[in-house]
């Protein structure tokens, strides 16, 4: 039991992940829809839908497999009255307008034919006002044998108008917390947890998961999936530092907003949009940062972890919660494509939020929601084949995945790092300044003088002389990966 409490998943490491918002990406006239859907180009609203489906998402694996990509993380896909699905009505049904349980099957099915893992959104905090049990104590009040699954206060529930009078989150009579002290409760959350990963999903992004403030909760939770699967993923969305929940015993991995936070103020400098950041995920207003900062922050993440935590980290740079870093960073597609080379090249797995890869822009939600253009034309092909290549070298060089990472300068606006194994040793150089920078990195203790490294994303060579790489001038937001 021990090695399934503390290890996390190996192909975590190298996975290079891809978040899909389920409606919003691809429609599919495959799933029998009803109508009233907003039109495809329109601008997202809080409650419209778009109708993106998961048959939709099989049709468009070629497309994620083409740019490199092996794990995808879903937002909910349960039966929910919300186009975001965190509203859930049936924790066992995929909602019928996304294609029901057998549209998943499907699409389950052909991804782990292409090595593509699947990682589900677990809404465990909270339900909703459609969820049979809380349904049923609307319907019928102190009668209901249900009673004790929520926190109720009285009567009549105030489940529409009025303050609400039964624990919900934030304030929200739509979302009835769970009370997991009820162990028919606790029961019901660890049976859905255990039979999606007998159905096949390879893990659990839990939301919100701090709301449930109970360590024996969580530690149980990991129990119970990795005595199903012993290499399923789970990850929190902690934005947060989370110490307290990266000791081993409760989650592989959060959601790395702290990094997240770090590469907006690195790599967005003087042309971050602070009324966009503010409020980014609870975290203070980012405010531009130099090298050192950064590159100090950024070993400081591997070091206040177990390295079997830091290395299965999921290393995004915006979600579905936030505005699009390619906005907050005033839409300079340079310092999005930096940001992405350097999370592409630390330790944890990259998350890839659907259509930054192509240039898609988005404020606060629901603008950050918005649908895939799936007309090329409407794309930035040119930081797609750039993304494409991301990709491709990380797969190729396994210590950009699980080798040591050693920072090896930083000053102003540029910064070098090295990711060696056994096998290989490479060296990145970034300068995110606006102005062209010729710096000397020590390489003295990877390379001998007289090493001839090749850039990997370009044509450049440099030679190494007297223990330094030195005389290469980087010109402004540019970037070389050294080998």
């Amino acid at each position: 039991m021990t090695e399934i409490l503390t290890n996390t998943p190996d192909w975590v490491k190298r996975a290079v992940f891809y978040q899909i918002f389920p409606d919003r990406f691809a429609w599919s006239s495959r799933v029998v829809k009803p109508g009233n859907f907003e039109t495809w180009e329109s601008a997202p609203t809080i409650r419209g839908f778009k109708g993106g489906d998961l048959l939709g998402v099989h049709d468009k694996l070629d497309y994620l497999e083409d740019l490199g990509i092996d794990a995808i993380y879903f937002n909910p896909i349960f039966q929910s009255a919300s186009n975001h699905r965190y509203h859930t009505h049936d924790y066992y049904q995929v909602d019928p307008l996304l294609g029901g349980n057998k549209a998943f099957k499907t699409l389950l099915d052909e991804a782990h034919r292409r090595g593509i893992r699947i990682v589900l959104d677990g809404v465990f905090n909270h339900a909703s006002r459609g969820f049979f049990q809380f349904n049923h104590i609307l319907e019928l009040e102190d009668k209901s044998p249900y009673l004790d699954w929520f926190i109720v206060k009285g009567f009549p529930l105030n489940a529409y108008y009025g303050l609400p009078n039964y624990a919900c989150w934030w304030a929200l009579p739509s979302l009835p917390k769970f009370n997991v002290a009820n162990p028919q409760v606790r029961r019901y959350i660890m049976d859905i947890a255990k039979y999606w990963i007998d159905e096949g999903v390879d893990g659990w992004r839990l939301d919100v998961p701090f709301e449930i403030d109970d360590d024996s909760f969580w530690q149980e939770f990991r129990t119970v999936v990795k005595s199903a699967n012993p290499e399923a993923y789970i990850v929190g969305e902690i934005p947060s530092e989370a110490q307290r929940w990266l000791a081993g015993d409760q989650f592989d991995a959060v959601m790395n907003y702290q990094l997240t936070h770090a590469c907006v103020k690195f790599f967005g400098g003087n042309r971050i949009d602070k009324e966009l950041a503010e409020g980014m995920m609870g975290l203070e207003l980012p405010t531009a940062e130099d090298g050192v900062l950064f590159t100090k922050r950024a070993q400081e993440l591997l070091t206040i972890y177990p390295k079997e935590n830091a290395y299965a980290q999921l290393n995004l740079l915006d979600s579905h919660d936030m505005p699009r870093f390619l906005s907050l960073v005033s839409e300079d597609t340079r310092r999005l494509y930096l940001a992405y080379l350097f999370v592409m090249t630390y330790p944890g797995a990259p998350c890839i939020y659907y259509g930054d890869e192509i240039g898609l822009t988005g404020g606060k939600d629901p603008d950050c929601r918005k649908a895939f253009p799936w007309d090329k034309q409407e794309w930035n092909q040119d930081l797609q084949g750039k993304m494409r290549e991301l990709i491709t070298l990380r797969h190729a060089l396994p210590a950009l995945s699980t080798g040591s990472y050693e920072n090896l300068f930083a000053e102003g606006r540029v910064i070098a790092y090295a990711r060696t194994d056994a096998e290989e040793r490479v060296v990145v150089i970034i300068n995110a300044g606006d102005s062209a920078s010729t710096p000397e990195i020590p390489v003295g203790r990877y390379f001998a003088d007289e090493t001839v490294l090749q850039d990997q994303i370009g044509d450049r060579q440099v030679t190494v002389q007297d223990g330094k790489i030195s005389g290469m001038t980087l010109p402004a937001l540019s970037a070389v990966i050294l080998a």
